[in-house]
């Protein structure tokens, strides 16, 4: 049976939402282990099955895509220790892990996020996207206009620019793609969709979907020498 996450994971992370200490999670780290990180990492080798299909040179290793429960909070406002969610990132091969376009999946309490895209390009690939767009933004509205993406996955809002970046015209007929920072697709389930059996299904019929779409702006970023933004 294709690998899927039980109930008393999502009462972990409902506590650990209640319950963001090291107080609380190292008496339970055992379930943490037992009941996310394990099946998660279970979960990861099945899909790098699937993608060589459709994304091979997004098969990486599963500890490599597993994101670390521990936040970050060296510079942060906010100094809860750990993540209220377990989630995975599938980069393409030669980038960063939060770089580039790529497919993601998580869990938390409240939802399961399945997306795919680029939703943290370094500047460097964020310029380059611009300069791919500028003569190819017809690609990327027919990849993301597709009948059966837009039934499975949403466009992301692209968190976009009030104004054309530094080097682009206000003119131009790829303005709307210009301005966004992030561009791509998700999809938002039920936190109970990564109790079922179908879960791999969920998370690979999309990513197949979304696929060409990562495509187009990994090779909108290697179309380009990294350069300096203007």
């Amino acid at each position: 049976m294709p690998t899927h996450f039980t109930p008393e994971a999502l009462k972990f992370l409902r506590g650990l939402t209640r319950h963001n200490d090291r107080a609380w999670f190292e008496p339970r780290r055992a379930v943490y282990e037992r009941e996310l990180k394990a099946p998660m990492l279970a979960l990861i080798e099945e899909v790098n099955h699937s993608l060589a299909a459709f994304a091979p040179d997004h098969i990486r290793p599963a500890p490599k895509c597993l994101f670390r429960i521990y936040r970050d909070t060296r510079f942060a406002a906010d100094k809860r220790p750990y993540k209220t969610h377990i989630a995975a990132w599938w980069a393409c091969a030669g980038m960063q892990k939060t770089s580039g376009a790529g497919f993601y999946f998580h869990v938390s309490p409240t939802e399961t996020i399945i997306a795919a895209g680029a939703y943290m390009p370094a500047p460097e690939q964020l310029l380059a996207i611009r300069r791919y767009l500028v003569d190819h933004y017809v690609e990327l509205r027919c990849l993301l206009a597709n009948r059966k993406l837009r039934a499975a996955m949403s466009e992301f809002d692209g968190n976009r620019l009030t104004r054309p970046p530094r080097g682009f015209s206000a003119s131009s007929p790829a303005l709307d793609l210009i301005l966004c920072r992030q561009w791509g697709v998700a999809a938002t389930l039920p936190a109970e969709r990564a109790t079922r059996p179908t879960l791999l299904r969920d998370i690979t019929s999309r990513f197949a979907l979304a696929a060409p779409v990562v495509h187009f702006l990994n090779r909108a970023i290697a179309s380009r020498q990294p350069a300096k933004i203007p």
